[in-house]
């Protein structure tokens, strides 16, 4: 199966979209969890085949967005502090409530959202869907954490050019009034994975997703900021991207450098290609490569509401996306930044397969499935991220 032989690449092995082979990398694995908490081998990431539900969830109408109710997406550091205190709060009360869909080893409702990005991932990244899938994802999040726990606000998002290269000073990062910072333990809370965070509201979650397909083995939320790698989410790999005239260019580029930076620039669980969602500043992340898909499709509208290509299934490790330009990348990552082991990057048996294309180029039509998190959606219903099914917007 080619999946079984293709380590897809997202964070620091994004190197897929650059000119950087796999043996550039020096990979140095995240710790293995202490062996007396190591369960069976995974079992696989299937759910119920789900073809007719998800078809009918991508079928269903959709309620207009009305005048004057878009939600507005602001940056982090302008959010005021109680702003800031009532989205933590929200995103605590997820990691508390009990899951109700019966995914695999998700304890709670985060990490049924997190499950959107586990199960699905070898179809979610390096392909065509990738920023509209995530587009969706961040979508759930935010809908969870209003019609959920209570939250009045919309989904934040981190504006990483301010802090390009100096990751570590910034307010994200905030012990009291962000995420809390790098991770500087031994071992957390006895899971024996290196590099937990100690300060912040996270610093006693344990996560049971991850690393990578794994599942059943719960850890701590791990960081190993680096700040050369921190530097590709700078407002220079972004102009390089916004500069792009179609899709099919605009979409590898950004998976890339800007992608890349965030992800691998705050290192451990973000840099898992599989499971970085455990880490609650991934939808931090991802909202603000939402904002700048939106930048980009707002630099020629209508034309890009409808403007998607690529494929659905990746190509080969290391193998650009075919008819893509993609930015130059360092050529090695520091030891420091922890990657899980290839063999928990390799998508098992019933992973999910690409819906709604006649064939494997990706179109309108192509299915985002969100596993039963929210209804599903077609690629054509997120792309206006104003339009009856998402109704927000960046301020």
């Amino acid at each position: 199966m080619l999946f079984q032989s293709t380590i897809l690449s997202l964070a620091a092995l994004s190197a897929s979209a650059a000119s950087v082979s796999a043996h550039h990398i020096r990979r140095s694995p995240i710790p293995a969890p202490a062996p007396a908490l190591v369960p069976a081998p995974h079992a696989p990431a299937q759910v119920a085949p789900r073809q007719d539900e998800v078809a009918a969830e991508a079928a269903r109408p959709v309620a207009k967005c009305a005048k004057g109710k878009k939600l507005k997406r602001k940056a982090w550091h302008t959010l005021k502090k109680k702003e800031k205190a009532d989205y933590i709060s929200a995103e605590l009360c997820l990691m508390g409530k009990p899951a109700t869909l019966g995914l695999p080893f998700a304890n709670n409702r985060f990490e049924e959202l997190q499950s959107i990005h586990q199960i699905p991932a070898a179809i979610t990244h390096n392909v065509g869907a990738f920023l509209p899938y995530h587009r969706l994802h961040m979508h759930a999040h935010e809908k969870a954490m209003r019609e959920e726990c209570g939250y009045k606000g919309a989904q934040p998002y981190w504006d990483e050019p301010r802090d390009a290269g100096n990751f570590l000073q910034s307010v994200v990062l905030d012990p009291v009034t962000g995420f809390g910072g790098n991770g500087t333990g031994p071992t957390g809370n006895g899971t024996g994975v290196m590099g937990c965070i100690q300060d912040g509201p996270f610093a006693n979650y344990l996560n049971n997703l991850g690393p990578g397909y794994h599942k059943g083995t719960p850890h701590c939320i791990y960081r190993f900021v680096n700040e050369t790698i921190s530097s590709m989410s700078s407002q220079a790999y972004v102009d390089e991207c916004m500069a792009k005239p179609t899709y099919l260019k605009f979409w590898p580029c950004l998976e890339a450098a800007p992608h890349l930076g965030g992800h691998a620039g705050v290192g451990g669980k973000m840099t898992d290609p599989i499971a970085s969602p455990g880490d609650p500043l991934f939808y931090l992340h991802h909202t603000w490569l939402d904002k700048l898909f939106w930048d980009w499709q707002a630099l020629d509208l209508p034309a890009r509401l409808s403007d998607i290509s690529g494929e659905n299934t990746p190509g080969p490790f290391g193998s650009p996306v075919p008819g893509s330009d993609p930015p130059t990348l360092p050529l090695f990552f520091p030891e420091s930044d922890k990657i899980p082991p290839v063999e928990l990057l390799i998508p098992p048996p019933g992973s999910p397969l690409p819906q709604g294309d006649p064939g494997n180029t990706t179109t309108l039509s192509h299915i985002l499935d969100m596993l039963g998190v929210i209804p599903s959606a077609t690629i054509a219903d997120v792309m206006d991220i104003g339009g009856p099914l998402l109704c927000y917007e960046y301020v």
